[in-house]
């Protein structure tokens, strides 16, 4: 592609639409590249309730995001779905590699989040997508009336193994500690909550079955005592949905942007080591993410390149 751009955004999250909107409102020449579905962790969010000035009726992931986009379309910023696979951000002008070509700009904000922490637990891998899944409300659904476990004591963990008993018939949820760390209004909703059930002090070790998963293997951390669950037989398999946090996405500028815990480092207005990069959102070090700091990091990253462009001429 031989199109200079003055922005390039990689990812299409809070942060990334927040930055695509800033910058096109600021007449500057914005691409916004996502491999995937806007929104990022939001995405698969069944219910948001702090997020200032949202809608004071269900409000979830994707309605908002979908304001987000149409905000981003508006002010001009051209959006591609494409993988990137190599960035060069040294130097004047950046370049993105990806699947379907290459791409350029004078700044870059670099907004590609996270993703969901495996359980840990042998055999997690042969039964994702069988029993085992990340994103309640993906799967949700192919649970109704089935039993359903939640690994995870914050609040993502809570929050959705309380969406999941809207189809389950009972949500269990395992927590390596004897209490949960989620907020306690969220705790309290949990607790009244006649279908959940919790496992104190517990870790899943071992998942098994023959192609879905019928069978787990839970260690008590204290006393060392493994308790095996088995599907009931009239279902034939249960769910497994792990919430245990987040790790960052940052594997593409290893060598590149200073980062801390694969977390990349940025000062307080989203500037990174390389002069025109900017980092913004989850991906960053940072002691909150949430939504509402994504698009405030978005914000400051776009009005910085901006600042950064204005110096360059």
């Amino acid at each position: 592609m031989s199109k200079i751009y003055d922005v390039i955004i990689l990812g299409a999250g809070p942060a990334g639409l927040a930055a695509g909107l800033y910058a096109g409102r600021s007449c500057l020449s914005t691409l916004v590249i996502e491999k995937g579905k806007d929104g990022g962790q939001i995405a698969i969010t069944d219910e948001i309730e702090n997020y200032p000035g949202q809608s004071l009726g269900e409000e979830s992931g994707p309605s908002l995001i979908a304001r987000m986009t149409a905000q981003v379309a508006k002010f001009g910023a051209e959006r591609v779905s494409d993988v990137i696979k190599e960035v060069k951000l040294e130097g004047p002008v950046k370049t993105l590699i990806g699947n379907k070509g290459e791409y350029q700009a004078k700044a870059v904000i670099l907004a590609t989040g996270a993703f969901p922490r495996p359980i840990g637990c042998e055999n997690e891998g042969k039964f994702v997508g069988k029993g085992i899944s990340f994103c309640a409300t993906c799967d949700a659904n192919f649970f109704q009336d089935f039993e359903v476990f939640v690994v995870g004591g914050g609040d993502s963990a809570v929050e959705e193994a309380m969406y999941l008993t809207k189809f389950a018939r009972k949500v269990t949820l395992i927590h390596r500690r004897n209490e949960l760390r989620a907020a306690k209004s969220i705790q309290e909703k949990a607790f009244k909550n006649p279908k959940m059930n919790f496992m104190w002090d517990t870790v899943v070790e071992k998942v098994d079955g023959e192609e879905l998963l019928d069978t787990m293997y839970c260690k008590n951390v204290k006393t060392g005592e493994v308790t095996v669950v088995k599907a009931d037989p009239d279902d034939g398999l249960f769910g497994l949905f792990g919430f245990i946090g987040l790790l960052p996405n940052s594997k593409l500028f290893e060598g590149q942007i200073e980062m801390e815990n694969g977390y990349i480092k940025t000062d307080d207005n989203m500037h990174t080591n390389i002069p025109g990069v900017f980092a913004a959102g989850d991906i960053r070090v940072k002691s909150l993410r949430q939504v509402v700091t994504a698009a405030a990091d978005g914000a400051i990253a776009a009005m910085q390149a901006e600042k950064y462009l204005a110096e360059m001429e």
